[in-house]
């Protein structure tokens, strides 16, 4: 029987060049990407005009709520129907789709980084408080200073 995990996450930025720019709050695994950076970065500001953001499917919604010309999001695969038995995507999607996963590979990878340091993968036991958000903040500044 699999033993059920308490994940914590946060909302990370960075750049193309693998700078972590913002460590957003800690928050519960169970809560959704979009929820918390609309908790962080509220839609009524205008936080991406000028900036470009390249997200994952995860974040389903924000070229709605958020303005910007330059957040970019992946094509989603259309559903299944009876109109439409085998939905696939256009070679041009396709190819959107690879440009852009070649471009948030590098924030993955930033993100990695972080975690090499272990305090991050391993169980939490320290009950302190702030302690999650101290450690993910410490962990990106080394990361940072890593890359200097």
């Amino acid at each position: 029987m699999e033993k059920k995990r308490h994940t914590i996450k946060n909302t990370i930025i960075s750049t193309v060049c693998k700078w972590i720019l913002f460590v957003g709050k800690t928050c519960s695994g169970r809560n959704h990407d979009y929820t918390m950076l609309k908790n962080e970065f509220s839609p009524e500001h205008q936080w991406f005009e000028t900036i470009n953001v390249v997200v994952d499917l995860g974040y389903q919604g924000i070229k709605t709520d958020y303005k910007g010309e330059r957040i970019d999001i992946p094509h989603k695969k259309p559903r299944k129907s009876k109109n439409n038995p085998e939905p696939i995507l256009t070679d041009e999607q396709k190819s959107d789709n690879h440009a852009l996963s070649s471009v948030r590979i590098l924030v993955e990878n930033a993100i990695s980084g972080i975690k090499r340091f272990n305090i991050l993968v391993h169980a939490f036991r320290n009950h302190k408080d702030n302690m999650e958000d101290d450690s993910i903040v410490l962990a990106a500044g080394l990361w940072n200073f890593l890359l200097l």
